[in-house]
């Protein structure tokens, strides 16, 4: 990846997705790591991540995850998910972040020149579009490498820039215990996201 000098960039993180995309490449992110390769290598304004929360359970596995990323440079957008039955009779959670990711990224396009989405959703091809007509470059990073591919063709065709996520494994993968530095304050085992329908 390469940015300009000084270019003002933001993250917008599809939660879910960029899990999805990261186990299906057999990895854990690093959160600090991954905040820590992009303001090393542009002005980054802001990081944010999108995840929907089961509100009325006790014990949440994305929580301790969502805590740590609040505490630690990221901007949180959230929201409770919502229940539904579907015709099958079977329970459905549904928590899509698409509307919210797609209002900041339009709203802070006059801020930034360049945006870089982690998320291989197809919907975003019309907004990536639109931030391009602002005059902001846009980077999606997701996976074609896993099976089957984690980012829809007209997504990765339509984006200025395309990164591979395994090609970013070596500077953002989560570490194991034993490699960590002493003292870390990394989060604990959250390493749960949310699926959303």
């Amino acid at each position: 990846m390469k940015f300009k000098a000084n270019e003002r960039i933001a993250l917008f993180i599809d939660g879910s997705n960029l899990y999805a995309a990261a186990r299906a490449l057999n990895f854990d992110i690093d959160y600090k790591r991954l905040l820590e390769l992009f303001s090393n290598q542009a002005y980054l304004v802001r990081a944010l991540y999108y995840t929907a929360l089961i509100e009325d359970q006790e014990y949440s596995p994305i929580r301790p995850l969502v805590d740590w990323l609040d505490y630690n440079g990221y901007t949180m957008v959230t929201k409770p998910t919502k229940e539904f039955t579907d015709a099958s009779g079977r329970r459905k959670i549904k928590g899509n972040m698409d509307i919210e990711l797609a209002i900041d990224l339009m709203e802070m396009a006059p801020s930034l020149e360049h945006a870089v989405l982690f998320s291989g959703d197809g919907d975003f091809r019309r907004l990536v579009k639109a931030v391009q007509s602002k005059g902001v470059r846009v980077t999606v990073v997701s996976t074609l490498r896993s099976r089957p591919p984690m980012v829809a063709d007209e997504l990765r065709r339509q984006a200025d820039v395309f990164v591979e996520l395994q090609d970013l494994q070596t500077h953002i993968e989560r570490q194991s215990r034993g490699e960590e530095e002493s003292g870390d304050d990394r989060y604990d085992d959250a390493d749960s996201e949310l699926q959303t329908v």
